[in-house]
């Protein structure tokens, strides 16, 4: 019987694309994490250079399983996803643009016994055109191993990296914009007979240089009944990187019936943005009701009109 030929995914699980606070990244069999500096133990990669400077550093990577592991080696570009804000790196094949084009480990591929660790230095040699600002990336080690995807013919590569913040000197312009706000409200079409919701969408696009850490919320005016009037949103993506946009979506219990307009409010580095939609949600069920009302009482009073004899 013919095979089926294996596809090969590339997932790049970067734990440490999580806040700078958090632990290093480990995805359970092995880690990556910068190597400790004579003063202070890193979580990430945290660098300021000069246009045109070049520099080293390294990182330990450690495996934790009891047999070898080999991983290859790369620095990457980081991204926020659409789907739900958070970061990613651009994979080794990909094209990179940034910090992933600017660095390179000393090592393309190392094999780490078990239970061991290895350290390995990477450079980044910062173009004399850089830009000012963050410049947001990772070294990445990818598991060589092709593990079958469960349940599909498709097999899959693990990595993990550490995140490299890069500042590059120069003017320093955070600015945050509030873009395509849309509120839904789903109301059932009797009032009063089930349960109701409202749906928030809109985008987050980092408009400056330096990465941001957003914070937002919603007021509703105008004249409605039901449903909160102001609310802190949730799903906010914790840093939102240079240049990047994500479209944030958010529901909560209860609904807004009648019109007003939306407003969501960010604010991050000391700078704030604002962006707002009209809504209408008119409960027609009670509409038609009134004008059925309205047309049984107009009857009468033509017909009224209409009798014989009256002036």
């Amino acid at each position: 019987m013919r095979r089926s030929p294996v596809v090969t995914l590339l997932l790049v699980v970067v734990t440490a694309l999580l806040p700078v606070q958090a632990r290093a990244a480990d995805n359970g069999e092995w880690s990556v994490k910068p190597a400790d500096s004579e003063i202070t133990p890193r979580t990430a990669f945290q660098l300021s250079a000069r246009p045109g400077a070049t520099f080293t550093d390294r990182a330990v990577i450690t495996n934790t399983t009891s047999g070898p592991l080999t991983f290859r080696l790369h620095v990457a570009d980081a991204y926020n996803t659409q789907r739900d804000g958070g970061l990613a790196v651009r994979g080794r094949d990909e094209t990179q643009r940034d910090v992933g084009a600017w660095g390179r480990p000393d090592k393309d591929v190392v094999t780490v016994p078990g239970n061991s660790s290895e350290t390995v230095g990477f450079t980044l040699a910062v173009p004399g055109d850089a830009s000012p600002g963050d410049h947001v990336g990772a070294l990445v080690a990818v598991d060589d191993r092709v593990q079958p995807g469960p349940g599909t013919s498709i097999g899959v590569q693990r990595g993990v990296g550490a995140r490299i913040y890069l500042r590059v000197e120069g003017a320093q312009r955070p600015a945050l914009t509030v873009e395509d706000v849309r509120l839904t409200a789903h109301n059932p079409r009797i009032p009063w007979t089930g349960d109701s919701s409202s749906t928030l969408s809109y985008t987050l696009h980092n408009t400056g240089n330096v990465k941001l850490d957003p914070r937002a919320s919603a007021r509703l005016g105008g004249v409605f009944a039901g449903g909160p009037t102001s609310r802190q949103l949730a799903n906010v993506p914790a840093e939102l990187l240079p240049g990047e946009k994500v479209q944030v979506t958010e529901t909560w219990p209860g609904a807004p019936s009648g019109w007003g307009e939306v407003t969501v409010t960010a604010t991050a580095n000391g700078v704030g943005a604002t962006g707002s939609d009209g809504f209408l949600e008119v409960p027609w069920f009670l509409v038609g009701l009134l004008a059925l009302l309205t047309a049984g009482c107009a009857v009468p009073w033509v017909r009224r009109r209409r009798a014989p004899g009256r002036p």
